[in-house]
């Protein structure tokens, strides 16, 4: 349920009609967060308000995007909602892990906000286990895509002209049947069954993924929130002088709250 922020003299919900939902899902390496992390800070988008559930493990904490003392302060919670109406974006911050077998109602709570708020189409940011892929998945790109069939409709030739590549099928009984095929993201969290409760429900919805592995994901994360920035021109691309290249990676913002990613350093008293 989403709960608009109180900023006196009301707190009547804004108008999310027409508008893009951009989250996270909470995967391995933690990918997708990391990602929607830099699109906040970057874009200086301003929090709306909350995603109040009890499918999440409750959280608090100090505000993860603090740029002066004054800020700093300002608590924040396992699911945040911040908004730049220019860009027609939205996004849903998700920092805490799903409680065990609350992934369905967590989706309908999800899928039941986005039709009532009439948003144009959900983009998903995800990332699946390297190690889990099968023979077609280990050539190329790490980077794949799904799209809900109504979204297909309307953007499927722009991932054509992007040559972006769509997230394969595999066997559902390996080594016994391949003509059984059957969509697999293992360590995506709610991705599967989110995409398809989105295709089920006729909700536009993208998914954007990466295989990674658990450990420093932080280069991961700028792998696909570029991937992003393709498709939807968050920021604008410049030519790097140095090998005259777009690289827009220097580009993006990166929060304070990073600096903490990896817990403080060993105290020296230990030596």
């Amino acid at each position: 349920m989403f709960i608009p922020c109180d900023r006196g003299g009301g707190s009547a919900a804004p108008d999310f009609k027409g508008f893009t939902l951009l989250m996270p899902a909470v995967s391995v390496g933690n990918v997708g967060q990391l990602a929607i992390d830099l699109v906040i800070s970057t874009l200086d988008m301003t929090k709306v308000g909350y995603f109040y559930t009890d499918c999440l493990v409750p959280m608090v904490g100090n505000n993860p995007y603090a740029t002066a003392e004054e800020n700093s302060t300002e608590l924040s919670i396992n699911a945040e909602v911040y908004s730049v109406p220019s860009k027609k974006l939205v996004v849903l911050q998700i920092r805490s892990p799903f409680i065990k077998n609350k992934y369905r109602p967590f989706c309908e709570t999800l899928l039941s906000w986005v039709k009532s708020s009439k948003y144009a189409r959900v983009v998903l940011l995800s990332s699946s286990h390297a190690y889990q892929r099968d023979d077609e998945q280990l050539l190329g790109t790490p980077l794949r895509y799904l799209l809900t069939p109504d979204l297909e409709k309307a953007v499927g030739g722009r991932m054509k002209e992007l040559n972006w590549k769509e997230m394969e099928k595999v066997a559902a009984y390996p080594g016994i049947s391949d003509t059984d095929k059957v969509l697999h993201i293992p360590g995506g969290g709610i991705t599967k069954l989110l995409f398809t409760e989105s295709c089920s429900e006729g909700i536009q919805m993208a998914v954007l993924l990466k295989f990674c592995s658990e450990g420093d994901n932080i280069p991961d994360a700028f792998v696909l929130v570029n991937y992003l920035n393709e498709w939807l021109q968050l920021i604008k691309s410049e030519v790097s002088t140095s090998n005259n290249s777009t690289d827009p990676s220097s580009q993006w913002k990166i929060p304070s709250s990073w600096r903490l990613l990896f817990g403080n350093g060993l105290p020296p008293a230990l030596f």
